[in-house]
């Protein structure tokens, strides 16, 4: 089969002088007027650099053994042992998917177990050893949370803390769980 002619490329278009394109990257880069925060004042920049910081200092006092997502689901096992993991997801702010890989991963560590429920759903409950890793851990959270907060006056640290609990919308009436 004969192949189509190829038309010739376009010549590109002649480049402005370095100057100018300098120039015109500089004063793009600009924000409008009133257009965007500067970074640091962007909330999830900062929201982002908090996260950062506390996953810093939770590994600093806990070791890299327990992640906070998975302190996170042993905790609330710990509060409601036998939930099942829709609702165990609905407490800890995750998807029912990520929950149910750290139930497995929690699971081959031998700190929970899962049975399974009527309905395909399954119900969570620490282990022995599940219940010695909080053990380990929850006379640390304390000194690890004052750390965490150290750079706020007390009553910043108690406003922050329901600030961020309105930001996700935690309703402490429901024990934790999502408003």
């Amino acid at each position: 089969m004969p192949r189509a002619p190829v038309a010739p490329a376009a010549a590109a278009p002649a480049k402005p002088p370095v100057q100018s394109r300098v120039r015109a990257k500089v004063s793009s880069s600009k924000p409008a007027a009133g257009s965007a925060l500067p970074l640091h004042a962007e909330p999830g920049h900062l929201m982002r650099r908090a996260h950062q910081l506390a996953v810093s200092v939770f590994h600093e006092i806990h070791g890299r053994n327990v992640t906070p997502v998975q302190f996170a689901v042993l905790r609330a096992l710990q509060d409601k042992p036998g939930i099942d993991q829709v609702t165990l997801a609905q407490r800890v702010g995750l998807d029912t998917s990520t929950t149910a890989d750290i139930a497995a991963r929690l699971e081959t560590k031998g700190w929970i177990v899962r049975e399974l429920l009527p309905r395909r759903q399954r119900s969570l409950l620490l282990t022995p050893a599940g219940v010695e890793v909080l053990a380990r851990m929850l006379p640390q959270v304390n000194p690890m949370n004052r750390h965490l907060l150290s750079a706020l006056e007390p009553r910043e640290q108690t406003e922050l803390v329901r600030l961020l609990g309105k930001l996700v919308r935690i309703d402490p009436a429901a024990g934790g769980g999502v408003a």
